[in-house]
């Protein structure tokens, strides 16, 4: 029998339709039977080529890392600077975007490697894996978009849904979500601890102690190998290469005329530096590397935040997903959780390597769906998603970057301040099940890698 509902228990807590509120019981046992079959024939089709992907990805990572690091031994010169800066930042992305964070939702445990799964993997970030996985992997999967439960939902410091009680310090929300964007890993780190525990007396003073002993180390390793040991290095490796060309040249210059020709050579109008015309200085060389790669590399970090903010808050907060009161999903069952995680996401349109960059979280609506599947695959079943879609006439928010980016930030300033309405919702999805340049690329990838 089809569930009945009574009209103001058809509309969502702010006064928008809720698809999800609007489907009978058996539409939502068929969906996740649905839901549940596509699962299960992906994770009965996995093989060595899915394997070979995150094995290639994780070699390719660690190429980009030593070599950035290397092109920074010269990072006195410009052009070295921005390319080992640009490399290192590449590095630090694929990282943590598609190795870290989807090795540690378990997408690769089925392949039972003793490195490759959630248990022994960590990621170079300021949150420890054990508080990550609790945040994100429990609390911020199983409570999604819920208010009051999902701790994700603007990080506890912004507010990103009308329904959100308004403060005063909201006023600033604009200027330290700027913030946030470049320090996102300690953003992150931080958040872990759940301050409204805290100040509950939910977690104890000795938990605390544990989960900030755990962020300091990981703060120790961190800055030991950016900003100590690599920069250490860079300028050692730096210095002895300058110091070896300078007594070349001086000996050079001393055999073609003795002192005085040294002396015209290094006073003549060329490029010669101070540095050159006083002298070869090695404690002064090695200062100025060490400055130069301690800049390129917290650069890196920056740029890695930056990056990883934007595809997250792109795939949460734009104002046309859903979110939810804890009445809306009580006595939930499994199609309906399908339901709330595919609404309550947002996907981002690209390339394939706007994808593998991306951790494919511009696939965020499919990775809500299936946060173990491996992410190489959500491309593959998009069209698959948007066809159940049509069939039930549910939304599928998707758009391109800046669309998607844009609405993030319109909610964030517009909901600074007191009041603020929910804005529309897109409608159900209108039926093209299109395949994007991204999957075309993804599925002529899968059919190589098979060959």
């Amino acid at each position: 029998m089809a569930t009945t509902t009574t009209p103001e228990h058809r509309t969502h807590h702010n006064g928008i339709e809720n698809p999800l509120l609007r489907l009978s019981d058996e539409q939502l046992e068929a969906i996740g039977k649905e839901f549940d079959q596509l699962h299960d024939e992906v994770k009965a089709d996995l093989d060595d080529r899915d394997a070979l992907y995150i094995r290639g990805i994780i070699a390719l990572q660690r190429r980009l890392a030593l070599m950035g690091r290397a092109e920074l031994f010269a990072s006195r010169s410009g052009p070295a600077w921005w390319l080992g800066m640009a490399t290192l930042s590449t590095a630090k992305i694929l990282e943590n975007m598609e190795i870290g964070h989807n090795v540690m939702h378990g997408q690769w445990d089925w392949m039972n490697d003793p490195v490759i799964n959630s248990q022994t993997w960590d990621w170079d970030t300021a949150s420890t894996k054990e508080a990550w996985k609790h945040s994100h992997n429990y609390v911020h999967h199983t409570f999604t978009n819920i208010l009051g439960k999902d701790r994700d939902l603007g990080y506890e410091i912004m507010r990103i849904d009308p329904h959100q009680k308004w403060h005063p310090v909201y006023l600033l929300q604009p200027f330290y979500n700027v913030l946030l964007m470049a320090l996102f890993e300690w953003g992150v780190a931080v958040h872990d601890l759940d301050f409204d525990a805290i100040r509950s007396g939910e977690k104890s003073s000795k938990q605390v102690r544990k989960e900030l002993k755990g962020i300091g180390g990981k703060a120790r390793a961190q800055i030991q190998k950016d900003y100590v040991a690599w920069p250490l290095l860079s300028a050692a490796v730096s210095t002895a290469v300058e110091a070896g060309v300078h007594a070349v040249f001086d000996a050079r210059c001393a055999r073609k005329g003795g002192a005085r020709g040294l002396f015209e050579r290094v006073r003549r109008p060329r490029r010669a530096s101070r540095s050159e015309q006083a002298g070869f200085n090695a404690l002064d060389a090695f200062r100025r590397s060490y400055v130069a790669t301690v800049k390129a590399n917290a650069w890196a970090n920056v740029v890695r935040n930056i990056w990883s903010n934007a595809i997250i808050f792109c795939g949460h907060f734009p104002d046309q997903t859903y979110v939810f009161i804890e009445d809306e999903v009580r006595d939930e069952q499994p199609g309906g959780r399908y339901v709330r995680q595919l609404i309550g996401a947002a996907n981002i349109e690209g390339s394939a390597l706007f994808h593998v960059m991306s951790g494919n979280l511009g696939y965020q609506v499919e990775h809500h769906l299936y946060p173990d599947m491996p992410s190489s695959r959500y491309g593959e079943i998009a069209p698959r998603v948007r066809e159940i879609c049509r069939r039930y006439g549910l939304p599928y928010n998707t758009g391109p970057f800046s669309k998607q980016w844009l609405t993030v930030q319109r909610t964030i300033l517009r909901l600074a301040f007191p009041g603020g309405e929910a804005r529309p919702k897109p409608g159900p999805w209108n039926g093209e099940t299109f395949i994007s340049q991204g999957e075309l690329e993804l599925s002529a990838a899968a059919e190589a890698a098979r060959g």
